[in-house]
């Protein structure tokens, strides 16, 4: 089992050998702490309420900019997150573009990988939203 540590809190991320290699997220994260944060969903939204970016890869760096900025705003830093779900509206533009999302999370939320899942939907609540994230941290 391999396991790497948060630099500030008690996070153990789980990547059994048994399974396959995990890239661009953890198998599992194990959290001790003394606050959970539930970090609602997060869009592309600008401070006036409006979608900005015409591309999903423009999108998901602002939506993962505002989940980074709600956690921040709670105390925590991306090291605390411990799961994250990525809702998008075409899944096969995603895997398209999966490199330039790896990328674009490590510029913005480094290599500590929480456990993430990508589910495909319909369309989300802001219409012209392609990409949402919503997460789970851990803050000591």
């Amino acid at each position: 089992m391999s396991a790497d540590s948060a630099d500030s809190a008690d996070v153990e991320r789980v990547n059994p050998p048994e399974l396959s290699p995990p890239t661009g997220f953890s198998h599992a994260v194990v959290a001790t702490g003394t606050r959970l944060v539930m970090l609602a969903g997060q869009t592309s939204l600008d401070a006036d309420g409006k979608v900005t970016g015409a591309t999903l890869p423009a999108q998901f760096t602002r939506a993962l900019t505002n989940l980074l900025t709600a956690l921040r705003a709670s105390g925590g830093t991306p090291e605390h997150l411990t799961r994250v779900t990525v809702y998008a509206t075409d899944i096969a533009d995603y895997r398209t573009h999966a490199r330039e999302l790896g990328r674009i999370w490590r510029e913005l939320a480094g290599r500590d990988y929480p456990a993430m899942a990508v589910v495909g939907v319909t369309r989300l609540w802001d219409e012209d939203a392609m990409v949402e994230l919503d997460g789970i941290a851990v803050l000591p």
